[in-house]
């Protein structure tokens, strides 16, 4: 497990937190835990355990269709906060949405009244989390925007980009990020490889032409 000073070195605005409460909070180890990749963080209706802190590892965030077709609303990385878990704290209410763990991580959790607490009386932390908070919900803005108002294939390309030149995904993967369905995305990049912008193989994508697929996230060319 990370210690103390790592934890301090991700989230800064908790060294405004007095050294005994925090130090105390930590030795109580109840609340750090090792999550392996795969694992349930939580789930809609259910009621909000914690402020959780990521400090290894990536946790995705997603609603989910009755049908089963998901969602991605962000991922959630070390130094970073949770949206739908601050809503849940913030207004008393149920959780609503998933989230799993990506990759083997570990989890800090504060306490609700702790959150709280500090909330109200630590001017740095109450800084962060409110900063942290408007930035997630301009991030999910924009997630709205793209699925009321740009086509897939720009979607799909702007996915793509800004990872290097191959890309370790699965096209279900992609799918979920984008909000469609796995065969939408297959032929999509079919018509991409087809092109010559990209190369299919098993669980792979490599990036052939970038600077095509930037025209086409910016609508400047149909994919």
């Amino acid at each position: 497990m990370p210690s103390l000073t790592d934890i301090l070195a991700l989230y800064p605005a908790l060294s405004a937190v007095p050294a005994a409460e925090l130090q105390a909070h930590w030795a109580g180890g109840a609340a750090a835990m090792q999550v392996p990749r795969g694992a349930q963080l939580f789930s809609p209706g259910a009621d909000c355990g914690g402020f959780p802190l990521v400090l290894a590892g990536e946790a995705r965030v997603f609603r989910m269709a009755p049908s089963g077709r998901q969602l991605e609303m962000y991922r959630l990385s070390p130094g970073e906060i949770c949206l739908v878990s601050s809503a849940s704290l913030f207004t008393g209410e149920t959780l609503s949405a998933y989230a799993d763990m990506q990759a083997d991580g570990a989890l800090w959790m504060i306490a609700p009244d702790l959150f709280s607490h500090w909330l109200q009386h630590v001017g740095p932390f109450r800084q962060f989390v409110l900063g942290q908070f408007a930035a997630r919900m301009a991030d999910l803005t924009a997630l709205i925007d793209a699925l009321a108002f740009h086509r897939l294939d720009q979607r799909l390309a702007q996915a793509l980009l800004g990872q290097g030149p191959r890309i370790a995904v699965t096209h279900q993967q992609l799918a979920d990020r984008l909000g469609t369905a796995r065969e939408i995305v297959t032929r999509l990049l079919k018509r991409f490889e087809s092109a010559g912008w990209v190369g299919l193989s098993r669980e792979r994508i490599d990036i052939l032409q970038p600077a095509v697929l930037r025209q086409v996230a910016a609508g400047e060319l149909a994919g």
